[in-house]
């Protein structure tokens, strides 16, 4: 047998096992969730679930859709206990799996009450202000039955006075109480929702388009909440541009879900009709807001197309508790990093020099000096994320490697892009194997899964390719450079020269890593030191602080001007380091100056690059 013949198998005989006699068929779990406790980082959750007597099963969601690994924060569940007519119901956590629950369902019971609290991790999704709930933390479920199959009728109750955002399907609402439609496990699942004192929903549907979309905004301060009158009409552009690049979308309609908190974590989570992406506070107000709504909410918009929609088979389990298979995530969150700023510059999110500024520096990032790149192939990145993570804590990145299936598969796809237009003389392009890779009819929210061959067989009937040994080669190299094809073939070529990006955050400047080889956080504290830069051969390494420079008090600003005074062969620079509770001068022998990576012309004729992000839609 294939592999997903046995784990086919697995399933099947895992479901007649588990689910037997212990559920009432077609009656619906309820769940409710008083998030009332919001602002003391409290929620309480009480779930009916119907049962029937025997052992039975119970789970909390393990492996978590869209993070990759068993990510569930099952050490915030807490205060559980489960009733039935009135009586105590004794548990025990399964020895093997501490997300597994085993109870003994006595003699007429027919519901099962489990009541329980959500303790809100410090700095996750909550603050005075504003909260995201994502329905995975606050759900138990029973084992062996898929989660399409299991139906949940859910309650929540926020704060009084607090407004709400959410692609679910609302029943009712009274007050500070509202009742959703019933849906299936998965689908609730994949619709967070976004409630806060400062809460503003904004239409972004562009003219003539029939399905709606919002964005709706969650802020710790009115003043945040300021969304310019520009930025709306390029969020609407977004939604024009997605329209035709995909030719179809696959939802009933989409929430751009957005949390502006400086107490919370800041990151992008996607689903089927919505995301859950969090910015600081006043991330709207600054000059950059263009570059920072179209670097996240373009990514996880595009995830409903792909990552969604189409998502690798491996990465398709009927429920939270089996493991996920991540090697095709260079096709997942790769496409998707390459689709996303291609939107964003289609959409003005983004200027032509600012999509030039951030191509460069991830094939920096990327390139020479990693020394991770000669051991540890992309693939294994993707394959590796659940266990080996993404290179998260613990410092000497660029030797570990961490998930560049993002990056580096943002260069692989524009390679892809510029092999397309070039095997079919400019008559196909990326956006045509989009049409038929994620387009289709739209049947609402729905997965069609792919393997690695059925992706190889989609594009080849665009452009005729040897796209399996392309992909092989690009996945299993250990070469010491980043792959550049697309960038050359596009014409162009990354250099370096004094010149600092203009980008912000960590797409901008990286410090002085291109230079004397550091990475510093904003105290001095060394994140990463390239293996064999000056700063490397000086002694200091990941995990040591940098606290001063030249005879000086560490600044940024104080070593970047010693940087850039570096001149001549002889030039030096002395950095005073604590080692665990040692100080000691390390002196770097460096004399290039500052350095930042840019993309410059080849030649003025071919320029395929900004061909791919002239915009496609008429400007709204």
């Amino acid at each position: 047998m294939h592999r997903f013949d046995l784990r086919f198998l697995f399933i099947v005989t895992s479901i007649l096992l588990l689910a037997g006699p212990r559920l009432l068929a077609g009656e619906p779990i309820s769940l409710s969730v008083d998030a009332t406790g919001t602002q003391q980082k409290l929620l309480h959750i009480h779930e009916a679930i119907p049962v029937k007597p025997g052992p039975l099963t119970l789970y909390y969601p393990k492996w978590i859709p869209g993070e990759h690994g068993p990510e569930g924060p099952i050490s915030s569940l807490s205060g559980l206990k489960f009733e039935a007519d009135g009586k105590t119901i004794p548990w025990q956590r399964d020895l093997l799996d501490v997300f597994t629950f085993h109870l003994d369902i006595p003699a007429g019971v027919s519901k099962l009450d489990a009541n329980y609290t959500f303790i809100e991790p410090d700095g996750n999704s909550a603050s005075d202000k504003l909260m995201v709930l994502e329905w995975n933390w606050v759900i138990l479920y029973p084992a062996g039955t898929p989660a399409q199959q299991l139906i949940y009728s859910a309650k929540l109750q926020i704060p009084e006075g607090w407004k709400f955002g959410t692609s679910l399907p609302v029943e009712d609402q009274a007050g500070n109480r509202i009742s959703f439609k019933p849906t299936s496990l998965d689908m609730l699942v994949d619709a967070p929702v976004i409630t806060g004192a400062y809460y503003r929903a904004i239409n972004i549907t562009p003219a003539g388009e029939p399905i709606h979309h919002e964005l709706d905004l969650a802020a710790d301060s009115e003043e945040a909440l300021n969304l310019s009158a520009d930025n709306q009409k390029e969020l609407v552009n977004l939604v024009a541009e997605s329209a035709k690049l995909f030719g179809a979308r696959h939802y009933r309609d989409y929430h751009f879900l957005l949390a502006l908190s400086d107490h919370v974590a800041h990151f992008g989570l996607e689903h089927h009709e919505s995301n859950d992406s969090r910015l600081p506070e006043r991330a709207l107000l600054m000059p950059g807001a263009g570059m920072s709504l179209g670097g996240l909410l373009a990514h996880e918009f595009v995830h409903s197309w792909n990552g969604k929609y189409r998502r690798p088979a491996d990465l398709t389990t009927p429920y939270y508790e089996e493991p996920m298979e991540t090697d095709l995530l260079w096709g997942y969150e790769g496409l998707t990093d390459y689709l996303g700023p291609l939107l964003a510059a289609r959409s003005g999110l983004w200027s032509a020099e600012q999509y030039h500024e951030y191509l460069a520096s991830i094939a920096a990032a990327l390139g020479p000096g990693r020394p991770g790149r000669t051991w540890r192939p992309l693939l294994d990145t993707a394959s590796g994320v659940s266990g080996v993570g993404g290179g998260r804590g613990g410092g000497w990145a660029s030797w570990r490697r961490g998930a560049d299936y993002y990056d580096e598969g943002d260069l692989v796809w524009l390679e892809v892009a510029t092999i397309i237009h070039r095997e079919t003389q400019g008559k196909k392009s990326i956006d045509d194997f989009c049409h038929a890779f994620h387009g289709g009819a739209n049947q609402g929210p729905e997965v069609k899964t792919y393997t690695f061959e059925q992706l190889v067989s989609a594009l080849n009937d665009v452009a005729p390719y040897d796209w399996a040994a392309f992909f092989h080669e690009r996945l299993n190299s250990t070469a010491a450079e980043s792959p550049m094809g697309g960038i050359e073939n596009g014409g162009w070529k990354v250099e370096f020269n004094g010149q600092p990006s203009k980008l912000e955050g960590r797409r901008g400047n990286a410090g002085n890593v291109y230079s004397i080889g550091l990475q510093l956080g904003p105290d001095g504290q060394v994140m990463d030191s390239l293996v064999g830069s000056p700063a490397f051969e000086a002694g200091i390494t990941s995990g040591m602080k940098v606290i001063g420079v030249n005879g000086r008090v560490f600044t940024q600003q104080g070593l970047d001007d010693a940087v850039k005074a570096t001149s001549d062969a002889s030039s030096e620079i002395s950095l005073l380091v604590v080692s665990d509770d040692y100080i000691r001068t390390s002196v770097v022998k460096y004399h290039g100056g500052e350095k930042y990576p840019h993309l410059v012309r080849v030649n003025e004729k071919d320029d395929y690059l900004d061909e791919l992000i002239k915009p496609r839609a008429e400007k709204q």
